[in-house]
């Protein structure tokens, strides 16, 4: 049998075959909207499509759906709008409209928003969104890899994005633009509202340079701005230095901030994404795992969680599951 997961990331579109190996490839944003390469060809030189006995994607922030859901069923590709979310480059909708035209056995999976019946209604009533649909992704892999039921996960990448489970269910989550720093986004500050106001950014261009690399002050493209702060890293630049030991600050208060609040005690802490992952030049894994392993045992998985989790999900819906992690199939 075939099952194959899509990550719809901030930097690209990635792809995971479970068969008898797993397999994993990527195409970048920028070559999907310039029109140079489909992903179903990409797809097909590597598995027959007819073959395939269940496909799961993601897309975007998913907050028009609230359950996993038949693609043949979705309306407005699962999302209310796709302004105010990151930058928006049109490669992900070129791949959702090649799987929807397809004719593939396919499920989207939603994100996690004020409408997400399974999350805590504290959680719900202070945000409108919490987690786009590849964290729901990350943390079925992270269940799945650790049996962990009572847990945190932290994805950090361009963005970070953090979640917060109990008795195998998402109760929580913290957005990239509500918590800590990622490479690219992070949160809104007092001076960011004070520009928007005065009018000079919008809300979203603030958001696209709210994290590492305001502090490195480096004006970079999203898919080279953490190689170009690592290099700078490397070459002992001082802010580049300095954007790192923030983002890392921050991000140890968001996961200590979901314990906190967690009614059950934790099994452990998921480290996940670009950056979470990351131990060479420099050892943000390590560096933040001795910062956090009070919490719980403190697990590393690949950037490849997301289309992992989503292929794992695929593989469920097929053999029958009604929920994952409290999310219910449609």
């Amino acid at each position: 049998m075939v099952f194959v997961g899509m990550d719809h990331g901030t930097t690209g579109v990635s792809f995971t075959i479970l068969e008898d190996e797993t397999r994993h490839f990527k195409i970048g944003r920028d070559e999907l909207s310039s029109g140079e390469v489909s992903a179903l060809e990409e797809l097909s030189n590597m598995v027959e499509l007819d073959f395939i006995q269940l496909m799961a994607i993601t897309y975007a922030m998913g907050d028009g759906i609230s359950k996993i859901t038949p693609l043949d069923k979705v309306k407005d590709r699962g999302i209310l709008s796709i302004e105010g979310a990151g930058k928006v480059t049109g490669g992900g909708t070129a791949v959702y409209e090649e799987i929807e035209k397809s004719g593939i056995p396919t499920v989207l999976i939603p994100g996690l928003h004020q409408d997400t019946p399974s999350m805590d209604p504290l959680f719900r009533a202070a945000y409108s969104h919490h987690a786009s649909a590849e964290k729901v992704s990350i943390c079925y892999n992270a269940h799945l890899e650790t049996d962990f039921k009572n847990f945190i996960v932290s994805d950090i990448s361009s963005n970070t994005v953090s979640l917060l489970l109990e008795n195998g269910k998402i109760r929580g989550a913290v957005d990239a633009c509500l918590g800590s720093m990622g490479i690219v986004h992070g949160p809104l500050d007092l001076q960011m509202i004070r520009d928007i106001d005065e009018g000079l950014r919008t809300a979203n261009q603030c958001f696209s340079r709210a994290g590492a690399v305001k502090v490195a002050d480096i004006d970079e493209r999203v898919a080279h701005a953490k190689d170009v702060l690592l290099e700078k890293y490397q070459e002992g630049n001082a802010k580049a230095e300095l954007a790192l030991e923030t983002m890392l600050m921050t991000i140890t208060m968001e996961i200590w901030g979901l314990a906190g609040v967690a009614q059950q005690e934790m099994e452990g802490v998921v480290l996940t994404g670009s950056v979470g992952s990351m131990q060479d030049p420099f050892n943000f894994y390590g560096a933040l795992k001795e910062k956090i392993e009070d919490i719980g045992e403190v697990v590393m998985l690949p950037p490849t969680s997301g289309s992992v989790g989503s292929a794992q999900i695929a593989k469920a819906v097929f053999e029958g599951a009604n929920d994952i992690l409290g999310i219910k199939v449609v």
